[in-house]
């Protein structure tokens, strides 16, 4: 079975970082995509970014040129880079994992960790 753990998560102003970490529980980073979801209140959950792993990498158009997915598959982690935040990021972000495929359709999740960026 694998475990997700996500952290990073906080309380920030508006225009500031967060850097989002997940780390898995053993190695599939070999043959498993990684995504980051979020989900707001009263909001449907929806990808943000996505990291096959070969590195190509696909961003929700929200968040395009400010977030940046990335992987160290030598210490089975993905991270989740968040500059210039803005209040419309906060949610509860889910780190996921997923055999690469065209749609990407996660099958293990994380726990979530939230974010909450002030105005």
């Amino acid at each position: 079975q694998v475990q997700l753990v996500e952290s990073g998560g906080g309380l920030v102003q508006a225009g500031g970082s967060l850097r989002l970490s997940c780390a898995a529980s053993r190695s599939i980073f070999s043959s498993y995509a990684m995504g980051w979801y979020r989900q707001a209140p009263g909001k449907q959950r929806e990808l943000v970014a996505l990291i096959s792993n070969g590195g190509i990498t696909n961003y929700a158009d929200s968040v395009k040129g400010r977030f940046t997915i990335s992987r160290d598959n030598a210490k089975n982690t993905v991270h989740l880079q968040m500059n210039s935040l803005k209040p419309e990021d906060t949610a509860v972000y889910y780190c996921s994992a997923g055999l690469v495929r065209v749609p990407f359709i996660p099958t293990y999740w994380g726990q979530g960790t939230q974010v909450t960026v002030s105005p």
